[in-house]
C-alpha cells in the first residue's frame, strides 16, 4: 500500500493539497460564485427579478453552472445589496446601477492617483 494513495474520488489532488483547505480557499475567495440566484435572492431579501435586472443593467455579470444557472459571489452581492439600497431610497434600478458603477471607478481613480502622488514625493525626496 503506497504512502500517498491516489484520491477515490476521481478528483485531481495536489499533493499536500487537502480538500478541506481548497474548499476553505473557495470559501475565503471574493469572488467565487458559491450562491445560486435563490440563496442569493433570499440572502438580500429581494426578488429572483431583482437580481436578472441587476446583470441586464450590467452593474455584474453573474457565472454560470454546468447547467446554465446564475451563481453570484460575495462581492456581487455586496454590490447588489448597495443596489438595493438605492431603490430602497427612491433610485431606479438602472440609476442606481449606474452611480454604484461610477462610485467604483471614482474610487479606483484615487487609489491610483493616491500611488502615484506617493511615487512623485518619493522621487523629490531623492
Amino acid at each position: 500500500m503506497p504512502d500517498d494513495p491516489e484520491p477515490q474520488d476521481g478528483s485531481d489532488t495536489e499533493p499536500g493539497t487537502e480538500p478541506d483547505s481548497r474548499l476553505n480557499d473557495k470559501l475565503d475567495d471574493e469572488d467565487y460564485p458559491a450562491y445560486s440566484m435563490g440563496r442569493a435572492a433570499e440572502l438580500l431579501g429581494v426578488t429572483p427579478g431583482f437580481l436578472r435586472g441587476l446583470d441586464a443593467a450590467k452593474l455584474f455579470v453573474p457565472q454560470r453552472s454546468a447547467g446554465g444557472h446564475r451563481r453570484y459571489s460575495r462581492y456581487q452581492l455586496r454590490l447588489a445589496q448597495r443596489a438595493r439600497d438605492l431603490v430602497d431610497q427612491g433610485t431606479a434600478l438602472e440609476a442606481a446601477c449606474r452611480i454604484i458603477i461610477l462610485e467604483d471607478q471614482l474610487a479606483e481613480a484615487k487609489r491610483i492617483n493616491t500611488r502615484l502622488q506617493r511615487r512623485i514625493d518619493t522621487a523629490e525626496q531623492d
